[in-house]
């Protein structure tokens, strides 16, 4: 009789401990998937992408983008890219550069730390609805120059035809080529100065073809694209 209510709590008591063990399974596994920073992003929210750009979100440390990049990705200088109207494909992949340390920027690397790959993917969804933001060439005497580079390359250096990627009036190609139209000129000679020297190294392409532009060069097509519409 002793014998079977031994057996009786033993049962009771294995029965309980695996519960237990099943339960603390479980809740590992929820928490394992809620945590996975490699899940793929849901699709792209616009809406929340606006929120995130125009005041970011101080309890993650998200700033807002529109501090420097302006109202609905339209900056105020070159010292700060335009984004409206930009291809997600290509914001998505500069923030991720400027996450994982491939695109070197010091203040990007501060901004992009907190962002998520969702995030990355809204904010790129509301820039991309933008309504491009134009502007106009400067320098009269190297628009021909400027002209000529992006049109038809230089031949004897070797250097492409920048429409061959980036189409003739600089609108890219979507998940390929970025849009250049109306972008700063200051903005665009210092990334092709980048490219050049090392710094940005998130593109070999475009790394031998600023390899071989003189800085004449990089002003000019950087003054023409500016007018690009």
């Amino acid at each position: 009789m002793r014998q079977s209510v031994q057996i009786s709590k033993l049962n009771g008591f294995r029965s309980g401990f695996m519960a237990l063990l099943a339960a603390a399974s479980l809740g590992f596994s929820a928490h394992s998937v809620a945590a996975d920073p490699a899940a793929k992003p849901a699709k792209p929210d616009a809406a929340i992408g606006e929120k995130l750009y125009t005041n970011g979100d101080p309890q993650r440390g998200v700033i807002g983008c529109a501090s420097c990049h302006g109202a609905e990705g339209k900056s105020a200088a070159g010292a700060w890219p335009k984004l409206a109207g930009q291809h997600s494909a290509y914001t998505i992949k500069q923030l991720k550069n400027y996450k994982d340390g491939t695109r070197a920027n010091a203040i990007m690397a501060g901004m992009s730390a907190a962002l998520t790959e969702q995030d990355m993917a809204n904010i790129a969804a509301y820039l991309s609805k933008q309504t491009v933001s134009l502007g106009v060439a400067q320098n009269k005497e190297t628009i021909g120059l400027g002209k000529q580079i992006y049109a038809g390359g230089i031949a004897e250096k070797g250097i492409p035809a920048c429409a061959a990627c980036h189409s003739p009036n600089g609108a890219g190609i979507p998940s390929q080529y970025p849009l250049l139209s109306g972008q700063w000129a200051d903005y665009s000679v210092a990334q092709l100065g980048y490219f050049r020297d090392g710094t940005r190294k998130n593109n070999a392409a475009m790394t031998a073809i600023a390899g071989k532009l003189s800085d004449v060069e990089m002003k000019a097509v950087s003054d023409y694209m500016a007018g690009l519409r």
